[in-house]
């Protein structure tokens, strides 16, 4: 049996807000009482670090597409997945998750909802018979050419139509 945490048998005083209660915004200042720059300024702007920057420009794509996908039922990982299936048919799983840059598996999991949905489908090597490969299916097609419409259709990614650097959205 489980020992109860003392956190539950504590009160909290009367009077105070509970944590799931809104509180008002906190000011965004640093430590030495100075107002912390808006994106796209100081340090979060052109005066940044180049890896800095090329996060917080991932973290504003990945959001985007996130919002894009949100219609279309689909993930930003099986989005990735789907993408990969299609440039390079017949990927392993293993092979798959290198080329989205994904843990095995998370890509062993998608994979077994994706083959579930009937969006891929799964082939024995020619050679190694243990190996399995992976392929988009009609429906697959289907539905990674639904989530890039909706991709170009919000601005989601860089660029939208074709993922080429050089035509970045604001963020």
């Amino acid at each position: 049996m489980r020992k109860a945490s003392s956190r539950s048998t504590k009160r909290r005083p009367p009077g105070r807000p509970s944590t799931l209660q809104s509180r008002p915004p906190r000011a965004r200042t640093a430590s030495a009482g100075q107002a912390l720059p808006s994106p796209g300024e100081g340090k979060r702007g052109e005066d940044g670090h180049l890896a800095y920057l090329l996060r917080q420009a991932q973290a504003a794509a990945r959001l985007s597409l996130e919002r894009a996908l949100a219609s279309t039922g689909l993930t930003h990982p099986q989005f990735v997945v789907l993408t990969m299936l299609k440039a390079y048919p017949g990927l392993s799983g293993a092979d798959c998750a290198r080329m989205a840059l994904l843990t095995p598996q998370t890509v062993n999991v998608i994979i077994g909802n994706l083959e579930r949905d009937g969006a891929i489908r799964r082939a024995p090597h020619p050679v190694h018979g243990r190996m399995l490969q992976w392929t988009l299916t009609a429906r697959g097609l289907a539905l990674l050419a639904k989530a890039r419409r909706h991709q170009g259709r919000n601005g989601a990614g860089c660029g939208g139509s074709g993922n080429r650097a050089g035509s970045w959205p604001a963020f």
